[in-house]
Formats: structure tokens, C-alpha cells, sequence
């Protein structure tokens, strides 16, 4: 196909990329889980993490998908915070979706205090010293 059939068809929006390069520029959409299918120890399990708190604590006092995940200051690797956020959302306290490159976040706290009354609190409390 020459230049100009090439342009042609961008602008006319018959352009085909070709294969396996569509799939390139899109991530698959992440599986949420719902809090009323976590058990307790899920969810204990993914709140005993201090990096885990902290994302939760950080998206408890941000708006509803405000926080994309690269904006959150933790010490860990960009994979290891990939695996966070997925342990997260499989414990149903994390909602995620898409807008273009980033990846927005959303604390699930009516749905997962619905399910373990009480337990989010205890985690957005400040650290009391141990007592």
C-alpha cells in the first residue's frame, strides 16, 4: 500500500493495523471481586500488608477515581505495586477502570464496610502506637 492510500484510509478511518498490534495498546480490564464473596481471612490477609494500608489509607482520603496508580509514594517496584493493587482488588476493596493511559482507583468502602462492619475503620485509624 503506497503513502498516500495509506493516509487515505487514516483519515477515513478504514486504516487496519496489523495483527497483534492492536492488542499491544490495550490492557485487559481488570477483574473486580464483590466484598459479599471475600472471606474474612481475604480480607484480613490483604489489609496485614503496611504497603496495602497505606494504598487504602491514601484512597480513603482521595475522591472517587482520583488516584491513578503510578501517584501513590510507596517503596516498592512498579511490578510489586501491580500485585498490591491486585491483591487489593481481589479482596473487594478496590475498584479500577481505565481513562486512556492511566489507571484510576476507587476504595470500596460502603460495599466492603457492608460486608466486615467496622474492619476499614480499624485500618484508617492512626497508627496508636501499638495500644
Amino acid at each position: 500500500m503506497s503513502a498516500e492510500t495509506r493516509s487515505r484510509a487514516r483519515e477515513s478511518g478504514q486504516e487496519q493495523e496489523p495483527a497483534g498490534t492492536r492488542a499491544a495498546h490495550h490492557r485487559p480490564v481488570p477483574a473486580h471481586t464483590d466484598p459479599a464473596e471475600v472471606s474474612l481471612e481475604a480480607a484480613l490477609l490483604a489489609l496485614a500488608d503496611p504497603v496495602r494500608r497505606t494504598l487504602v489509607r491514601e484512597l480513603a482520603s482521595a475522591g472517587d477515581w482520583v488516584r491513578p496508580c503510578g501517584s501513590f509514594d510507596v517503596p516498592v517496584t512498579k511490578a510489586t505495586l501491580s500485585r498490591h493493587f491486585t491483591v487489593l482488588r481481589e479482596a473487594g476493596l478496590l475498584e479500577q477502570r481505565d481513562a486512556g493511559p492511566k489507571r484510576l482507583n476507587r476504595l470500596r468502602r460502603p460495599e466492603f464496610d457492608a460486608r466486615f462492619p467496622g474492619l476499614l475503620a480499624l485500618v484508617l485509624r492512626e497508627d496508636d502506637g501499638g495500644r
